[in-house]
């Protein structure tokens, strides 16, 4: 399945048969996934058709023409970006076939629970353990950071199986059900003043052994399906030009002419070419991915989303003087998604703080490009050999 006249035609066959008009929101998305339509390149019977990636776009086009519904991609992105593409390669057919289909249909929210108070930027060293009780497996831990955790239904878990062994060869990967006894999820206010993240308790969890992903011990390898995905999600994001945080920066230059002095007008003119160089990077790197996973060319593009977030927000501040100063509205709240073009310039200059720190932080990212893109010398490691129990902490 590699035409795009033939994709064209299945998806005037699916809008034939389900006229977006007259269909259920729902009933529409699973006739999409189940047409092979939802992601053409999956194979056939997990929501796609066994296409090159490329020709997605031939696909969201024409249902867009037709006013077809989407599946808010950016309320379930951890669920697209990161759980699907993990459970595609390591995933059993039966875990494919559960998961799958209601994740991309939007019916089951996910969340991550990777990050811990001690083990953030050093992912290796967590410390949330799962012990094996015949088919079953008994988690007992925290995880930070948890953006969706009070909206999820499933999370991508990764939990010490092993602690006799170096700290990354003994992590295993499950999928935790968040309504299971035993899982708490408590908010984490932020300085914008709502609550996307989460921090989550888990105590005494129990996990069916079938719902563990990839092998016992090659959860870490598992996990750089993950994080990898989520680099590129985050970073490599398709955006029109002038989308993203420097549209609302733009309009504002534009509208409000009193407003404009040269060093702005110097300094909007530098970070405005240098967001449509990210764009079209993150396009190469997109048609990059139709020959296969992504590799670390995506913590580049993450980098620099948190350096041109930042610094777009810092500007638009700036040029709106006193106004700059305000904000909307402080009001503690647990948002389904982040939206950074609709709230005012306050919010994204707070909130973008947060961007060099999630789904990587940047040290961490300057140093995957430094040794597995650049082929510079890695940072000397004291702990490589050494067994988890007997590390420092």
């Amino acid at each position: 399945m590699t035409d795009a006249a033939e994709l064209r035609r299945r998806t005037q066959e699916l809008l034939a048969a389900h006229p977006p008009a007259s269909t259920d929101r729902l009933d529409f998305l699973r006739a999409r996934f189940d047409a092979g339509l939802a992601w053409v390149h999956y194979p056939e019977g997990l929501g796609g058709l066994g296409a090159p990636r490329s020709l997605q776009v031939v696909v969201d086009a024409e249902l867009e023409a037709a006013g077809a519904p989407d599946n808010d991609p950016r309320r379930i992105g951890i669920g697209l970006g990161m759980a699907a593409p993990t459970i595609l390669k390591y995933g059993t057919e039966e875990q494919k076939q559960r998961f799958l289909r209601p994740l991309w249909t939007g019916e089951e929210v996910w969340c991550q629970l990777f990050s811990e108070p001690g083990a953030g930027s050093d992912l290796a060293a967590l410390g949330t353990r799962a012990v094996r009780e015949g088919d079953t497996w008994v988690v007992n831990g925290q995880k930070v950071w948890t953006s969706s955790a009070h909206l999820a239904r499933w999370a991508i878990l990764i939990a010490r199986t092993d602690p006799d062994v170096p700290k990354h060869a003994g992590i295993t990967y499950f999928l935790c059900d968040m309504t299971d006894p035993g899982v708490e999820v408590r908010p984490l206010r932020q300085i914008t003043g709502e609550a996307e993240f989460n921090e989550v308790f888990l105590t005494d969890v129990r996990i069916p052994d079938s719902r563990r992903l990839g092998e016992v011990g090659d959860g870490w390898r598992v996990a750089q399906t993950t994080l990898n995905n989520e680099r590129v999600a985050i970073g490599g994001m398709r955006l029109p030009r002038e989308g993203g945080m420097i549209g609302p920066v733009a309009k504002t230059w534009r509208d409000r002419p009193e407003l404009r002095t040269h060093d702005l007008h110097q300094r909007l003119l530098k970070l405005w070419v240098d967001a449509e160089v990210s764009r079209f990077t993150a396009e190469r790197l997109r048609q990059q991915l139709v020959a296969g996973q992504p590799g670390p060319e995506g913590a580049g593009m993450k980098l620099a989303f948190a350096r041109l977030n930042q610094e777009i927000s810092g500007l638009e501040v700036e040029l709106r003087g006193e106004e700059g100063l305000l904000y909307d509205d402080w009001t503690m709240r647990r948002p389904e998604q982040v939206d950074f073009t609709g709230r005012d310039a306050g919010y994204r200059y707070l909130r973008s703080k947060g961007n060099s720190i999630e789904g990587g932080t940047s040290e961490v990212l300057l140093n995957i490009v430094a040794e597995r893109v650049l082929g510079l010398p890695a940072e000397p490691r004291t702990d490589k050999d050494v067994a988890w129990k007997d590390l420092a902490r």
